[in-house]
């Protein structure tokens, strides 16, 4: 017999209700509930960060958090991050442009880090970005890639007057 909780939750602008497992891992509701497949699942430890969304605003690791405790909260999804015509957002550019992405399993996970990071410090650095993507690991990649992507970023941000 499992125990089972109804939430609601709000993700990426709809909402949802469902009765889960009180065990369910967040980032299995958002992938097999939800069907939004883009956050992945590699450690199931938090080390990661391939199943990172933001939650009320700021990253979380799903795999270290349980459907029930999102109840009543919002959670952004990679799917959310294209714009409303489904074309790519300055920041899914800036990595297509500059190689940032290879295999892409580890990609959703840092593009959500990232959209916060430049969020946050629209003037960043280097330093800072590699700082931010510490969190991430890419097997592939080698992180350059990804750091010149976020920077392009930054600057695209900036000559449009936009935020991420």
């Amino acid at each position: 017999m499992s125990d089972r909780r109804k939430i609601k939750v709000r993700v990426n602008g709809k909402d949802y209700e469902r009765e889960v497992e009180t065990r369910l891992l967040l980032a299995d509701f958002i992938r097999h509930e939800l069907r939004l497949t883009g956050t992945h699942v590699g450690c199931e430890h938090g080390v990661c960060g391939a199943c990172t969304v933001h939650f009320d605003g700021r990253t979380a690791r799903s795999c270290l958090m349980l459907a029930v405790q999102a109840n009543g909260h919002e959670i952004y999804t990679v799917e959310s991050l294209a714009n409303a015509d489904g074309s790519l957002n300055p920041l899914q550019e800036a990595m297509r442009d500059n190689h940032g992405l290879q295999c892409g399993f580890c990609t959703p996970g840092v593009l959500m880090t990232l959209t916060e990071h430049l969020r946050d410090i629209p003037d960043t650095d280097e330093k800072q970005v590699r700082e931010a993507l510490s969190g991430h690991l890419c097997r592939c990649t080698g992180y350059q890639g990804i750091v010149d992507a976020a920077l392009d970023a930054a600057g695209r941000h900036k000559k449009a007057g936009t935020t991420p």
